[in-house]
């Protein structure tokens, strides 16, 4: 029987495996950022240890750090003392810190990919959810919580239970106006926040190998919003063109040789996964969330469901949900007013994403009466942004663009959104107070938020598409 991807790279970390009980899996990557770090060097402390292979481990800050004013020091207190201390850490470990400041800063999850130093057939793990970003790469990738970081940190492994293999195939070409944070939307939606619960995920099929690197990063990213362990995507020649030449990426023979074997790095025609799902990719609408979680999700000309939709199990929480975002079951999700913007988060703030947004708003003005902000991912993407003068481009808009970091994707620094405010988001997740104590979250992809953005009002992007062969999602 052939192999999966999956199990092609896990067992080749595996350094040894427990009768009965969890693998020793060896690491290869190891990111950390300022929140979930210092516990675990604590507890190195305390036992005299030190890490034990630094050089396999790098630090960014972008959690707690503010997105304006970056040259000053930190205005929150516990924000400050947690980036400072992250700055000891490193120096006392000799760890690589991008910190504040430094040309490579900026969210986890887009900077591992931007340098190169994500590739294929890696264990990365991270004090982070959303880890499973880099299994866009072909990698096994998962978030790890903090006594696992103190785990890696000494040993350079962690202990892991082998989960099920899940296959998402999504085959057929997407409608305009349809991009991959619909894709990953849609199938949420489908399968529910649950949906994956106890399995690793592999997404397949020609929908998706026909997406770009920062599109497939979306789709992994939020594949642990439907209970998966890790999403991930075989290497191919879109992987291998947008790795050559980054700052880590391998050079000269080395590259050849590592090509080499990430080709090797796919699921075999005869491999069995224990669950397999088949998406056409026409059925795919813009999408958007209505509720308390990513799977609480409708096309954006759809209606808020009704209770009786739904199975007995799940009607308290939708209720509740509902409650919470001041929506009536059957409601209307198009035309609602809302308050803020966001554009960024490790889903959805690369370059191709602010490229997105700019494509539908050049040449038109935010709405009076609504706050906008783009945060791009890392410095890099500032940088970008500013050389082909997208900067411009929002400025005339009435955006603000910000500085790097995690901003209003959680209330974790002081880009919060009020108590009450409608924010339609780019981020991943629409929890209770996930931007802001009560703030109420609608989750989309870039497009749909840039028209949010200029009507005020969720809006189908479709309107402002220009009628053409080339469909927004051939940006993506």
């Amino acid at each position: 029987m052939g192999k999966t991807l999956f199990d092609k790279i896990w067992y080749k970390h595996v350094v040894e495996e427990v009768q009965a009980g969890p693998s020793a899996l060896y690491i290869d990557k190891h990111f950390i950022h300022e929140v979930t770090s210092p516990q675990a060097f604590g507890g190195l402390k305390k036992r005299g240890l030190k890490v034990f292979r630094p050089k396999q481990v790098v630090a960014t800050a972008d959690h707690n750090v503010p997105t304006l004013n970056q040259h000053l020091p930190i205005k929150e207190i516990l924000s400050r003392q947690q980036v400072e201390q992250l700055h000891e850490n490193c120096a006392e470990n000799d760890i690589e810190l991008y910190g504040l400041g430094h040309p490579y800063q900026g969210i986890v999850h887009v900077i591992g990919p931007e340098l190169g130093i994500t590739q294929p057939g890696m264990t990365i793990v991270c004090g982070d959810s959303h880890t499973s970003t880099h299994g866009a790469f072909g990698a096994i990738a998962f978030g790890i919580g903090t006594s696992e970081v103190e785990m890696v940190l000494a040993t350079q492994c962690v202990l892991q239970s082998k989960p099920k293999l899940m296959r998402i195939n999504v085959e057929g070409e997407l409608k305009r106006g349809v991009v991959s944070k619909d894709i990953i939307l849609f199938i949420i939606s489908t399968i529910s926040s649950s949906g994956a619960t106890g399995y690793f995920v592999e997404f397949a099929g020609s929908a998706i190998r026909n997406l770009s690197m920062e599109a497939r990063m979306t789709i992994c990213n939020m594949s642990i919003e439907m209970g998966a362990r890790g999403g991930m995507i075989a290497p191919d020649e879109t992987t291998f063109e947008y790795l050559k030449g980054r700052e880590f990426a391998p050079k000269g023979q080395a590259w050849n040789d590592a090509v080499a074997q990430w080709k090797t790095l796919f699921s075999d025609e005869d491999a069995v996964f224990d669950k397999e799902i088949f998406i056409e990719a026409a059925d795919i609408e813009p999408m958007i969330t209505y509720g308390t979680n990513p799977g609480m999700g409708i096309s954006v000309n759809g209606t808020v469901p009704l209770s009786s939709t739904l199975e007995e199990k799940d009607r308290a929480s939708y209720l509740k949900a509902l409650e919470y975002m001041g929506l009536e079951p059957g409601a209307a999700i198009t035309g609602k007013k809302i308050d803020y913007v966001f554009i960024g988060s490790c889903t959805n703030s690369r370059i191709e994403d602010l490229r997105l947004v700019a494509s539908v708003v050049k040449g038109k003005k935010k709405a009076d009466d609504v706050h906008v902000w783009v945060v791009p991912g890392s410095k890099q993407v500032e940088k970008q942004a500013i050389e082909e003068g997208i900067d411009k481009i929002f400025e005339a808009a009435g955006f603000e663009l910000r500085q790097p970091g995690c901003s209003a994707c959680l209330a974790m620094n002081e880009d919060k959104i009020p108590a009450g405010k409608y924010c339609i988001s780019t981020s991943n997740r629409n929890f209770e107070g996930r931007q802001g104590p009560n703030a109420r979250t609608f989750l989309v992809s870039p497009l749909t938020a840039a028209a949010a953005a200029i009507t005020g009002r969720v809006t189908d992007v479709r309107r402002f598409l220009a009628e053409s062969t080339e469909s927004a999602e051939n940006l993506m």
